[in-house]
């Protein structure tokens, strides 16, 4: 004769299961120092070392200055260079030394004043200023050129009006910059990098702690326990998700205190949109940890699949609109694409809504279909 349970019978051993998956995975969280490293002291050094020793600007640049005949008119142009934050000039007789100091990596640049600079400097067309760039660093080149132009424009005004002339324009420029006026690249850098930290931490470690315990045998254990797939996903999930967002709020509060990189959206936009990203990073790294069941093949296939993809096509760092079309599209099959333009959005610029729920949407698709896959491929039966 067949009894019947209660449902709440029923709902109760369920709730009892996952609470004790749930403990199960915290207490092994807590006894493995490796993932509180991964989750909190991961995240600290990479912002200390992109905050403080990555920087994208030209500052301090070293340039040689050449003079060949010292004046009043070059003597003021030279201390343009002198009093600007970008450029370290140092001074050189000759113009031979200066390209052998240029082609041994001592200086960036050369300025060449020439010795007709003071009688042609306002001649229409005849200013005879050379300028040498080292171009093995095209962007880097750009930006030193620009930064050169830009102070002999303003030194050009300067002497004109000081000597009663005009110096006809064919543009006059007005710059208006939104959302960085600083032209800071920390304020740049800091909120991406929260993607990548937040990649490593779901993906990475649930990978490798996963696959962990299929080495350990632990696994086969819970195959043959009561517990089912759903709760056993759960128990994975819901710990490493809180010690996720434990990493987020360390990198949020380190970038808005430390390193004075401005949140103009609403922090609860910042979580939603952070829980969202980590739910697909956590379900990449349990497909991962049930396609690759040992720990080395694991962390590899995490590396290449998720924290790769995540540091160079996500446009951390890179720019996605100068890649090449195909490469483009490829974007668009990684998560952290969409979770970097939501927080360079949230941190710089407030809440763009469009920007904001367009990329939420393709988290939320994403995070759907990892989730599905992972359930799908986990079954309870020892293969």
């Amino acid at each position: 004769m067949k009894t019947m349970k209660h449902p709440d019978s029923t709902r109760r051993s369920a709730g009892m299961r996952l609470h004790g998956m749930i403990r199960k995975e915290t207490l092994q969280i807590l006894r493995d120092p490796s993932s509180i490293a991964i989750a909190f002291v991961l995240p600290l050094v990479l912002l200390l070392i992109f905050g403080y020793g990555v920087s994208l600007d030209a500052e301090h640049v070293p340039i040689a200055l050449v003079v060949e005949h010292p004046s009043a008119q070059t003597s003021s142009l030279t201390s343009a260079f002198y009093h600007s934050p970008y450029f370290d000039p140092t001074g050189y007789p000759h113009i031979r030394q200066a390209e052998e100091a240029l082609r041994e990596k001592k200086v960036d640049g050369i300025v060449w004043l020439r010795d007709n600079f003071g009688g042609e400097t306002l001649s229409a067309g005849r200013s005879p200023v050379g300028v040498f760039v080292n171009g093995v660093d095209a962007n880097n080149a750009r930006i030193i050129q620009g930064y050169m132009e830009g102070v002999w424009a303003k030194w050009l005004e300067q002497f004109s009006a000081a000597q009663g002339m005009s110096v006809e324009m064919p543009v006059t420029l007005e710059q208006r910059i939104w959302f960085n006026p600083g032209l800071r690249s920390r304020d740049y850098l800091v909120p991406g990098l929260i993607a990548v930290i937040m990649t490593l931490i779901g993906a990475l470690l649930t990978a490798m702690v996963v696959a962990r315990e299929w080495e350990r045998g632990t696994m086969e254990a819970l195959m043959v326990t009561p517990v089912s797939v759903r709760e056993i996903l759960l128990g994975k999930i819901i710990p490493y998700f809180i010690l996720g967002m434990g990493g987020m709020l360390l990198s949020v509060a380190m970038a808005v205190w430390l390193f004075q990189v401005p949140l103009r959206g609403s922090l609860w936009v910042l979580l939603g949109t952070s829980a969202l990203f980590l739910l697909v990073a956590l379900g990449m790294g349990l497909l991962i940890s049930t396609l690759a069941k040992n720990q080395f093949m694991a962390g590899q296939v995490a590396i290449i699949t998720t924290f790769l993809p995540a540091f160079i096509l996500s446009g951390f760092i890179f720019d996605i609109g100068s890649m090449p079309a195909a490469i483009q599209w490829i974007t668009r099959l990684i998560g952290a694409r969409y979770f970097v333009a939501i927080l360079q959005t949230v941190f710089l610029a407030g809440h763009v809504w469009p920007v904001i729920l367009a990329n939420s949407l393709a988290l939320l698709i994403m995070g759907v279909i990892f989730l599905a896959l992972v359930k799908r491929r986990t079954q309870k039966r020892l293969e």
